[in-house]
């Protein structure tokens, strides 16, 4: 056998195939190398986890840093109203395209369930 039959060999055993003439040591040593690749495994993967949130932790200190000098420059800003909500400047206000109509007094309605038969 080639060493490319070999390999092919052991696959089919790690795979489950053709183990009806194994004797019960070969079967044995099959389980403890499945058992070790599992272990190694999961340690890598936990390894990857715990740097993947190191790196979530880091962006999170620089968003939190971010975020309060954001909000002071925000209160420093002289003739900035903080009474309406964020970003309602941002939007044109319906009386500015002419519609005379504030958002308050539009009228939404919110139907949940099935819709009524037809007729």
């Amino acid at each position: 056998m080639n060493k490319i039959e070999l390999l092919e060999a052991s696959k089919r055993k790690y795979l489950g195939i053709g183990l009806g003439n194994c004797c019960i040591e070969e079967l044995q040593q099959i389980e403890r190398q499945l058992e070790s690749s599992v272990s190694n495994i999961r340690a890598r993967k936990t390894q990857v986890f715990k740097e993947q949130i190191e790196k979530l932790k880091g962006k999170e200190r620089v968003l939190t840093t971010e975020n309060a000098v954001l909000t002071e420059k925000c209160r420093i800003q002289p003739g900035k109203e903080t009474s309406q909500p964020a970003g309602w400047n941002l939007l044109p206000s319906m009386r500015e395209r002419g519609s005379g109509v504030t958002p308050e007094e539009v009228e939404t309605q919110l139907f949940i369930g099935p819709p009524p038969p037809r007729r």
